[in-house]
């Protein structure tokens, strides 16, 4: 009977100690997918800011030398990422491309220009510079009109803000509910062993005794949740990484150490923190408060 009994309370025991692993593991591997997207949060806006193209156009009595030296001059310039030459025959070729028809057997003559596209570094991607450049590229007496998506810009610095904010809100919020859900796991882990820790008490055993097991326990299963969640977060980062190679992660090793690491201290410390808060609570109960 005996017998028969302790298994139950082993098999209590063990679907408990799993349960907990499970939260910690699904926590910490949620709590990283937001992190993952706070840091690449820049990077995905960055992509798109940078693939704004402000066009040049030429006029046609445009020396080639002038051309090469507006070129230059902007290939050099600290805010531009990139600049392509496009010729009025390249911009047919594409056109044509595109849609299928020789548009110039019908007019009889190419009425595209020849054009320079820049892209712009993400930090420099704002009206204001936008504009600075316009202007200055005007000055000069070959440039026939310069082009760019003004709302778009405006548009986009705004979403970028909007997003920012409610991303960092969000990993505050999830962050205190991700400590919660494991908090909540481990009291009940601890609450199971109730009637043990105020036998030992009793007994004579001191509070700093009797919490050191369940503490260290709870840290080894703060640990393998950890580790479960660092695998998942691991294959995810392969994965983007595969399917976005933009984002450049593998690029970015100390980043994502960092957060590996986070995740990995955090499994650990809210473990520790929890487990030593439920195991003083039952200490500081009396006998009949137990039931």
């Amino acid at each position: 009977m005996s017998s028969s009994f302790e298994r139950y309370q082993k098999r209590r025991l063990i679907s408990s100690y799993f349960s907990v692993v499970l939260s910690i593991a699904l926590v910490l591997f949620l709590l990283g997918i937001l992190g993952l997207l706070v840091l690449n949060a820049k990077k995905v806006a960055d992509l798109f800011k940078e693939q704004v193209t402000v066009t040049i156009y030429l006029k046609d009595n445009a020396k080639e030398i002038e051309v090469k030296q507006l070129e230059k001059s902007l290939a050099l310039a600290d805010y531009v990422k990139s600049t392509v030459y496009i010729s009025k025959e390249q911009a047919a070729e594409s056109m044509k491309a595109e849609n299928g028809e020789d548009f110039m057997a019908f007019l009889g003559f190419n009425p595209l220009q020849n054009n320079i596209d820049v892209n712009l570094k993400a930090d420099f991607v704002t009206a204001d510079k936008l504009e600075e450049l316009a202007e200055t590229a005007l000055e000069k007496g070959f440039v026939e009109e310069v082009r760019y998506d003004k709302d778009l810009v405006t548009l986009m610095n705004s979403r970028v803000k909007k997003i920012s904010f409610w991303v960092l809100l969000l990993s505050a919020i999830f962050t205190l509910i991700a400590v919660l859900l494991i908090n909540s796991s481990i009291r009940l882990s601890v609450y199971a062993k109730r009637f043990t820790i105020k036998t030992m008490q009793m007994v004579g055993a001191t509070k700093r005794f009797i919490r050191r097991p369940f503490v260290w326990k709870s840290i080894k299963l703060g640990v393998l949740g950890a580790v479960i969640a660092l695998l998942g977060l691991g294959f995810i980062v392969f994965y983007v990484d595969q399917a976005f190679p933009e984002l450049n992660l593998r690029q970015s090793p100390v980043l994502i150490g960092g957060l590996f690491f986070i995740i990995f201290f955090l499994g650990i410390i809210i473990t520790w923190i929890s487990t030593h808060f439920a195991t003083q609570r039952f200490l500081n109960l009396k006998t009949d408060q137990l039931y």
